[in-house]
């Protein structure tokens, strides 16, 4: 019988730079939109207008983490909308049971 050496070797890879680059400008355009929701937050009146513009952001915010680290920006578009479309849904299935809800409530007094 012949002995098997199994000796493994760590090979390490050059850096590349064309991805540390898309990390960065993920990273900054992420951190950009979250300044400008922190911005939003402490400056504009409480209102609608205010709970539409976080909303906007957070489903931009969200659907860009997923375009860039679950890496479904190379995947097909399909894959990609059989994730964002039930998220829309559920927004919207927040909101309006919210409202029927404060409804409701306004209806009892």
């Amino acid at each position: 019988m012949e002995i098997q050496d199994t000796k493994s070797t760590l090979q390490v890879e050059p850096r590349n730079e064309e991805k540390i680059k898309k990390i960065w400008k993920t990273a900054g355009i992420l951190l950009a939109i979250t300044v400008a929701e922190f911005i939003m937050a402490f400056t504009m009146d409480r209102g609608i207008l205010l709970y539409a513009l976080f909303i906007i952001l957070t489903i931009w915010k969200a659907k860009y983490i997923m375009m860039e680290f679950m890496h479904l920006g190379d995947e097909v578009k399909p894959l990609f909308y059989s994730i964002i479309v039930p998220l829309i849904f559920l927004v919207w299935l927040l909101i309006a049971l919210a409202k029927e809800g404060s409804d409701i409530f306004m209806m009892r007094w």
